[in-house]
């Protein structure tokens, strides 16, 4: 996270205090300074709390209609974003015990989940990732062997956005987007910009900065780890069904990886269809191919040591997730330690390691430094524990019950008719929420009561909630890897909301095949809740 100038300067005052006695000298407070939009969203959230308190009653116990109140106070800070997402992300832990929901000492466990354990992980190796510029290696070499000679537009975007799908696979969307931005971009360089872009060139270019913005999202559904969305769904099934079979990272991959390559080919072909016309070939031949990428590749250099060794960590840690619960004859590594060694403890033990390895290059120094955490995206660590503390608060003060009442009328609709829905209302939802993870947190309580409700497992409906939380395809706002698309310049709103519809609707249709199918037999929904 970026720093001040002087945040590392031992010598630097903390406090200015002649500048601030100066500047306060200078500037006398005024009441106009406190009336602002700002200060308005700020309030919001309270006011929101004190109506909810008032004026709705509920016929179950008083911890039900304070939950509501408490979720209007934190869900309008985080649409506002009146105050920062760390600092809102930690209300659970004051306003919890101060509205009788729970004791500080349950929620504060809820920040320190084996999830969040397992996020920390996988964020350490993604730092290290960056530190050697493996993504980057990585890229080049993908991308030079899809160029084709003369080029082929299809082939050339099917090679960045298929990089991009793949990387996002292993690491959060954010840093994937981050790390592949850059990549594409300079890639867009070698065309010209301004009047003499032609028609053909400028939507090649909408076309690789919307691929690498979209794949991003799409290739996090593969795996737990590649989205907090997988994670928040995980976590609230364990705490749901404490006795039921977990979601391991090899169940979810064999439901994930399939649903996430469909929805990837359908979003490659419609890039296709609406931006790569028959002349695009011709109108980019001149300016980009395979000579420029290997030329980018040959200035990287032959991989040094550190690259490979984090290479290997890296593909251990896999290794291991994918094989602490194989099947049920095939029980795994897991079983050394009867259970208690979850994900998130192999993520940390491992990526440990890349503080002891020594770095041949550097003598005396290690694959990472303990400084690189500072650039550790705790924001997002602290929003994966409201979202817990959120979803153990909904279930314990009896509120989850309250709002499945209302849902009675789902108990004779089909399945086939309501998982659809359910995906779809999910999918608008995280459009205006700039967060899937938000999402996800508000709407998978609700799921699992509505299960109950309906007398189905709650995976059918959970797994629809939560994977349609992720589309969120159209608007710049939805989701920071959508806003990092955005600020490139080469992409507008129109360009997101004609490309997103579609692929929005054909990632509702896609699921919706594939829960019903494929999710039945990889998460064993034949019969209820074990």
């Amino acid at each position: 996270m970026p720093a001040g100038d002087n945040s590392d300067d031992s010598k630097a005052p903390l406090l200015p205090i002649n500048e601030s006695v100066e500047s306060s000298s200078s500037s006398p407070f005024s009441l106009k300074s406190l009336i602002s939009l700002k200060s308005f969203y700020v309030v919001l959230g309270p006011i929101l709390c004190a109506i909810v308190c008032v004026f709705v009653k509920f016929d179950g116990p008083v911890t039900s209609r304070n939950m509501l109140a408490v979720l209007a106070w934190v869900f309008s800070w985080w649409l506002t974003e009146a105050v920062p997402m760390p600092i809102t992300s930690m209300a659970p832990l004051f306003l919890f015990p101060l509205f009788g929901i729970s004791s500080a000492d349950s929620v504060a466990h809820s920040y320190m989940d084996d999830v969040i354990t397992l996020v920390l992980g996988s964020f350490i190796l993604v730092l290290a990732v960056e530190r050697y510029n493996i993504h980057r290696r990585l890229a080049l070499n993908i991308t030079s062997r899809f160029c084709g000679e003369p080029v082929n537009p299809p082939l050339l975007l099917l090679g960045i956005c298929g990089t991009t799908f793949f990387l996002s696979m292993w690491m959060h969307n954010v840093a994937c987007a981050v790390m592949m931005m850059p990549v594409a971009t300079g890639i867009l360089q070698r065309l010209p910009t301004g009047p003499t872009q032609s028609t053909h060139i400028r939507d090649f270019c909408r076309a690789v900065i919307l691929g690498v913005t979209f794949a991003t999202p799409i290739g996090g559904m593969s795996t737990l780890t590649g989205t907090g969305v997988n994670l928040i769904l995980v976590a609230m099934y364990k705490g749901s069904y404490p006795d039921a079979e977990p979601i391991g990272y090899n169940t979810w991959f064999f439901f994930g990886f399939p649903l996430a390559l469909l929805i990837f080919f359908a979003f490659w072909a419609i890039l296709c269809l609406l931006y790569l016309s028959r002349g695009s070939s011709q109108a980019l031949s001149a300016y980009l191919d395979k000579t420029h990428l290997k030329r980018e590749l040959n200035l990287l250099g032959p991989m040094a040591f550190a690259e490979k060794m984090v290479l290997a960590v890296f593909g251990v840690l896999v290794a291991l997730w994918m094989t602490r619960s194989i099947t049920e004859d095939i029980p795994g590594w897991g079983t050394l330690f009867n259970g208690r060694a979850g994900d998130g403890t192999v993520s940390v033990l491992v990526a440990t390691f890349l503080f002891v390895i020594p770095n041949k290059k550097r003598k005396g120094e290690k694959l990472m430094d303990w400084n690189e955490c500072k650039k550790l995206p705790w924001n997002i660590i602290l929003l994966l524990g409201a979202g817990f503390a959120i979803a153990d608060g909904v279930q314990s003060s009896g509120l989850a019950d309250e709002l499945s009442k209302t849902l009675d009328f789902l108990e004779e609709a089909p399945y086939l008719a309501i998982a659809p829905a359910v995906c779809l209302i999910c999918a608008i939802i995280t459009e205006f929420i700039t967060s899937n993870d938000a999402t996800a947190t508000l709407v998978l309580p609700l799921l699992i009561q509505m299960a109950k409700t309906m007398h189905v497992h709650p995976l059918l409906l959970m797994v629809p909630g939560a994977v349609g939380s992720q589309f969120a395809f159209i608007l710049a706002t939805a989701t920071p890897s959508n806003i990092i698309g955005f600020a490139t310049g080469h992409i507008n709103i129109p360009d997101m909301v004609k490309t997103g519809i579609p692929l929005k609707i054909a990632g509702i249709v896609i699921l919706s095949l594939l829960m019903p199918t494929l999710g039945v037999y990889v998460f064993g929904l034949n019969g209820g809740v074990q």
